[in-house]
């Protein structure tokens, strides 16, 4: 996976206008809430990668190598951050340091950073759109004919059209991880590429249809925090057994790694398992012990268990994590 990884699950939308704009060179993106800064954080790191990269020599020596990064035709050069609170100004500065003076930041101002966007991300809390940060007067002609990305958890299609008195007619772009579905209607070869551009700036960009991103957001959002509990329980027991602190998390997070690797190329893991398990040996204990205290059903109900939250989440529900 290049970047880090994606934590949101969400939908890219064309806004419904006389036309469709196309994406020019010199485009601007506008992120709303600090949920997308991560997403504009990596778009930025490429595109100053992108910049510096040494140009093909001239003599045609060099051998020619594909790259899987290369720029969209179209992409931004201008950045608009929006954000409600001074605390969220700050992290958004902190978070963006090396890159402050090629945004600008507003507070309390989303009317202005969509009207001056040609692409917009939605990354606030759900709450925030059932709050009406859609309705502003002025908002729905703002957003009219510019791409609209939403990585809200929960938060459907339906509610985004509902949040923006029905002007959106969705094309189904579904990031996760960043994942995205086929789009009816289609959106253009070169926003299409621009999507899928931006969202691989945090990882890998994978086809879902719209009902499956609650179970993406849970798997994708929720899963870091999950596996960062795994790690952190199986450094605790290093500890336990002598090992220093600091480097029980190291080795557990390279295992980690070095697991999710040989996943990705290709072993099942459950073969991986297998292999790893000599009969009698200290992993068959181990793992004995991890099945006894029902560890694989207890993350597998977490997985949906934080699906189900999602949706609740996205129909403005509170406390969604009461008792069961």
């Amino acid at each position: 996976m290049s970047g880090t990884n994606s934590l949101a699950a969400g939908l890219a939308l064309r806004v419904n206008g006389d036309t469709i704009q196309d994406l020019d060179n010199g485009m601007s993106l506008t992120v709303v809430g600090t949920l997308g800064i991560a997403i504009l954080a990596g778009i930025l790191n490429s595109l100053e990668s992108h910049t510096s990269r040494p140009s093909p020599t001239p003599s045609g020596t060099a051998t020619p190598t594909a790259q899987p990064d290369d720029l969209p035709t179209r992409v931004p050069s201008r950045f608009i951050a929006c954000v409600t609170r001074h605390a969220s100004a700050k992290r958004v500065k902190s978070a963006l340091a090396s890159h402050l003076s090629a945004i600008t930041i507003l507070q309390n101002q989303n009317l202005k950073g969509v009207q001056e966007a040609d692409v917009i991300i939605l990354g606030c809390k759900p709450k925030n759109l059932k709050d009406g940060i859609l309705r502003e007067h002025g908002m729905v002609e703002a957003l009219k004919g510019k791409l609209l990305i939403s990585i809200l958890a929960g938060t459907s299609v339906e509610s985004l059209e509902e949040n923006i008195y029905g002007s959106v007619t969705p094309v189904g772009q579904d990031p996760m991880e960043a994942g995205r579905s086929d789009s009816v209607p289609p959106l253009s070869p070169s926003q299409s590429m621009l999507v899928t551009w931006m969202l691989s700036r945090i990882g890998r960009v994978v086809n879902l249809p719209p009902y499956m991103m609650d179970a993406a957001t849970a798997l994708c959002g929720s899963g870091p925090a999950f596996f960062a509990l795994v790690l952190e329980a199986m450094a605790d027991g290093a500890v336990a057994m002598g090992l220093p602190r600091a480097e029980a998390q190291m080795m557990a997070a390279q295992t980690m790694k070095g697991t999710a690797e040989m996943v990705q190329n290709g072993q099942h893991p459950a073969l991986l398992r297998e292999q790893v398990c000599t009969p009698g040996g200290c992993t068959a204990g181990g793992l004995q012990v991890l099945e006894d205290g029902k560890v694989r059903a207890s993350l597998a109900t977490g997985v949906r268990t934080a699906s189900v939250a999602a949706s609740r989440l996205g129909r403005g529900e509170q406390g969604v994590n009461g008792p069961r």
